[in-house]
Formats: C-alpha cells, sequence, structure tokens
C-alpha cells in the first residue's frame, strides 16, 4: 500500500455537493426518484465527469450506468464499483450517491496519478435501488445477478401506472446493451451506515461482514364502506380496524421469534379515506429482516396466521403477495479484511459488523466477492432530509475503497 496515493476530499465533496442540488429539497435534503426528470439530469451529469477522465461509458437495458477505465491486461475480469443515484421522496443527500461520487473519485485518482492497473475498473450506477416509486428495492442490480427478470421488472408502476420500462425509455436510459452479468473479480460499494453504531462507538469505517435476508410483503384487506353515524359498532367490516390489529402483530413478531430480527410496516393507503366513512379498502406492507434466513419465513408464516385469523374475526376477506425475498448476504472475507487492513492502514478506527439495511451488494454477492465500506451517519439518521455524515469520514471511506480497489485490480488471480 502507498499511503501517498489519496483521494482528493475536497473534489469528493464538490461532487457531492453538485448532486445534492440536483432534486435538492428546501430542507436540506433531496428528492430525486427513480427515473424521474431529477434522475436523468443526475445521469447526464455523472456520464459527462466519466467522459472527462477517458473512461468508456455505456448503459443496459435496465438503465444502469456502468464506466470503463482500461486496465494494462483487459483480459482479466473487472473490479467494480458503485451504488444508487436514486432517492426516498424527501430523502439525504448520501445515501447511494455516496458510493457512486466515492467510486468516481476514485476513478479520478487513478487517472490523475496515472496509475496502471492490471484489471480495468468500472463504476456502476444501478437504477431503482431505493424501490420507493418503483417496489421492490435493488430491482436493477436484481436483474442484472439474474435473480429477477427483466419483464417483470419493465411490468413494475408507480402510484400513477407509470411503468418503470416505459420510464427508463423515457429518460432516455435504455440501452441496447443486456441487463446480464458478466464475469467480475470483486465488488465494493462505499455506503452511508444509516444506523447509529460507528457513531456511537466511536468509529471510521464500518466492514460490514455481510447483509441480512430482506422479505417484503403487501397485504390488501376489503371490509364493508358505510356511514359512521347510523352504523352500530357491532357488526362492522371495518379494514382499517383490522389492519390495525394485524400492524400490531408485526410490531410484536421479533420479541415473539428472537433471534436479531426486525419488522416493520412503512406503508400504509386506507379507502375511501373520509373522516365519516367506515373504511372498505386498505393495503399496507410488511418489512422483515434477519441473518437467519429460514427464521424470517418461520416468522411470515406465523404471521400469516395470525392476518388470517383477524381477517375472519373483522369479516374483512384478506389477500397477500409475497413481493419480495432476498437471502442473507455474508461478504468475502478475505475482502473484508482487506477493508478492514486499509483502514488500519490509515489509522481509522474500524469495527466489523453486520448491515441490517439493503443495498445493490446483497445481489452483487451472488455473483462477485463482495465487500462493503461503511462510514457513520450522524445521529443514526437516513431516508429523511437532516440525514448527514461528516466530510472527513467521506474522504476516509473514498481512501479505504481506493486502496482496496487498487489491491484487487493487481491481483492475477
Amino acid at each position: 500500500m502507498n499511503p501517498n496515493i489519496r483521494i482528493n476530499g475536497k473534489r469528493l465533496r464538490e461532487s457531492l455537493e453538485t448532486m445534492a442540488k440536483i432534486g435538492g429539497t428546501p430542507n436540506g435534503g433531496v428528492q430525486r426518484l427513480a427515473l424521474s426528470d431529477e434522475d436523468k439530469t443526475a445521469r447526464d451529469l455523472l456520464c459527462k465527469w466519466l467522459k472527462e477522465i477517458d473512461c468508456e461509458v455505456f448503459y443496459d437495458e435496465m438503465g444502469n450506468i456502468f464506466g470503463k477505465r482500461a486496465g494494462t491486461k483487459p483480459e482479466l475480469t473487472p473490479i467494480m464499483s458503485g451504488s444508487h443515484g436514486d432517492s426516498q421522496p424527501k430523502g439525504g443527500r448520501f445515501d447511494g450517491i455516496l458510493g457512486v461520487m466515492g467510486a468516481l473519485e476514485v476513478l479520478r485518482t487513478l487517472h490523475e496519478n496515472k496509475v496502471e492497473l492490471l484489471r480495468p475498473v468500472m463504476l456502476v450506477q444501478w437504477t431503482n435501488e431505493e424501490g420507493s416509486r418503483f417496489s421492490p428495492a435493488m430491482v436493477s442490480s436484481g436483474v442484472w445477478s439474474g435473480a429477477l427478470t427483466k419483464e417483470w421488472a419493465y411490468s413494475r408502476t408507480d402510484r400513477d401506472g407509470k411503468t418503470q420500462g416505459a420510464e427508463i425509455e423515457r429518460i432516455g436510459y435504455k440501452g441496447k446493451l443486456p441487463c446480464k452479468n458478466w464475469p467480475t473479480h470483486a465488488y465494493y460499494e462505499l455506503h452511508i451506515e444509516q444506523g447509529p453504531m460507528l457513531e456511537k462507538k466511536g468509529m471510521t469505517i464500518g466492514a460490514p461482514k455481510g447483509i441480512l435476508c430482506l422479505h417484503w410483503y403487501d397485504i390488501y384487506l376489503k371490509g364493508a364502506a358505510n356511514q359512521v353515524g347510523p352504523t352500530p359498532m357491532e357488526g362492522r367490516n371495518d379494514a382499517l380496524v383490522a389492519a390495525s390489529e394485524m400492524i400490531l402483530k408485526v410490531n410484536e413478531l421479533p420479541a415473539k421469534m428472537g433471534g436479531n430480527m426486525v419488522a416493520t410496516v412503512g406503508e400504509i393507503q386506507c379507502m375511501p379515506n373520509s373522516r365519516n366513512i367506515i373504511p372498505d379498502d386498505v393495503h399496507f406492507t410488511v418489512d422483515i429482516r434477519s441473518w437467519d434466513d429460514e427464521l424470517a419465513i418461520k416468522a411470515w408464516e406465523d404471521l400469516l396466521n395470525d392476518f388470517k385469523a383477524i381477517s375472519e374475526k373483522r369479516g374483512t376477506p384478506m389477500k397477500h403477495e409475497i413481493t419480495w425475498r432476498v437471502e442473507h448476504a455474508p461478504f468475502n472475507r478475505k475482502m473484508v479484511d482487506r477493508v478492514i487492513s486499509n483502514a488500519k492502514a490509515f489509522n481509522y478506527p474500524v469495527m466489523e459488523w453486520v448491515s441490517g439495511a439493503g443495498h445493490d451488494a446483497s445481489y452483487m454477492n451472488q455473483v462477485a466477492p463482495t465487500a462493503m465500506v461503511f462510514v457513520p451517519s450522524i445521529g443514526g439518521r437516513s431516508h429523511v432530509e437532516c440525514e448527514d455524515t461528516k466530510w472527513e469520514d467521506c474522504e476516509a471511506g473514498a481512501n479505504v475503497l481506493l486502496h482496496s480497489i487498487m489491491q484487487s485490480a493487481n491481483e492475477v488471480e
């Protein structure tokens, strides 16, 4: 390792601040939903920056953007690094985009220092990681890895009925290159932690040993609408009351099942959504995560039995969908150790643990040896406008990313 080769922290900050203006919100956050006009503007800028450092730029059928820097042995499989450019509604200015700008800064540093590496190094920006406009999350890395089909991904709709496939084409990023994985030597992803652990323990770098499994479910309840006043309480088929009882069961699930499980209802729609009409249609989501895949499945089966009992008791017929399941992702041990070693070489305090948030690295882990580099989230806040990370921590994470990529890129086997 040559510690004299470092990324330009000032330039990284400028890149992040420029991106934060695209879809910037009055409260300092970002609203740059997948395949929106703001997303297109940010994509155009990324491609411009990549071309300025002589990268080959291309994109595939799902709109995933790739920027390739040649290696001295082009026959060797590449190193890939990146994340996503889309945000949550009123989300933060670091989530996802730090990984893209970090990979860009690595390429810029290699370019200006005329560093020659054996393997090609490729930046990737994945389409629709958040899943906030088109469900589920990580959909395009899922297609690229082979876990999801392109046709199914294209058919996903937003709340306005627009399909993901049509929106990729509308913004001009539907490439001719098949969205299909190729042999990859290693994949690194730089990301904010999105939780409180690094800050609480005074750590600069996190080296997660893997990512929890992620299971998403959609629940639909049908009740009977009626005027509130004249309808007796007895005998009502109130879909929202049934949903409320079910949501409490979700909250009780982790304590009931044990392990390191978490479970959340994060989205709900109620119809007709009028204060003086008994609700007759409710849709809500369930998110279950655990390091133990079998435990997560058992938890869902247990929860579904509770849901069915509540549905029958309340007279509110129910249907459910298994929307998305991704197995837990244990990362490559050699690469995790490399992240730790490089952090220590820079004298950055570092710790290892498990990521509770989903990332494109979950799907990349199914295709290639994978590792992540985490930096602290101030107050543990993310997916909100007040999301923040210290600039010096962003620089530290990018330095670890740079040297991890350089070392992997000079491996012959």
